[in-house]
């Protein structure tokens, strides 16, 4: 006789209460194809590189559009996934006519996802956030890995390498921005 062990996959739901427990309302977690992965704590490396990308975009994207929707750590989900929510360590939403989501989670992923390389993580891992948020909709992934000093940029069917002397230009997710890479690296 043979049995086949079932892994039971965690829902969006349950996801969400356990989330409510009063032990996990102050650490990070994420649901990953119906498993609860808690993120580590960023660095202080991690969390200045967050804060200069954040630094450098948010006046840009202002002078666009004053209502925008930019910020570190915001939970996204796809609607009908009920086995994953992300947190991308920067989110960029270009529509702003959508109400504001006071609670929970973004039922939509954000036209930019920014993933800074923490020295826990794995490239892999990296690579493999970054294709599910552009299979979901998202128009642009950054991985910035500040150990090699580089960012990898991905948008549907395309992968470019910029290392710390070039120029990241935003193309049409984030019109006329421009940067050095090497601006957000302490």
């Amino acid at each position: 006789m043979v049995f086949h062990s079932v892994e039971r996959l965690i829902t969006f739901e349950s996801f969400e209460n356990f989330l409510e427990q009063p032990e996990n309302r102050d650490r990070r977690y994420e649901l990953i194809h119906g498993e609860i992965v808690e993120k580590t704590m960023p660095t202080e490396q991690h969390g200045i590189v967050v804060t200069r990308f954040l630094v450098r975009l948010y006046p840009h994207l202002e002078r666009i559009n004053p209502d925008v929707r930019l910020g570190p750590e915001i939970r996204v989900r796809t609607p009908g996934d009920i086995h994953n929510a992300r947190q991308p360590d920067i989110s960029y939403f270009a529509d702003t006519t959508r109400p504001l989501s006071d609670r929970g989670v973004v039922e939509r992923m954000p036209d930019l996802a920014i993933e800074v390389k923490s020295p826990t993580d794995t490239y892999q891992e990296l690579r493999e956030r970054a294709d599910y948020y552009l299979a979901n909709g998202t128009r642009m992934v950054i991985i910035a890995d500040p150990a090699e000093r580089r960012f990898t940029v991905l948008t549907p069917g395309a992968v470019r390498i910029l290392n710390e002397a070039d120029v990241f230009e935003g193309g049409d997710v984030l019109p006329g921005f421009q940067m050095r890479v090497s601006e957000v690296f302490p």
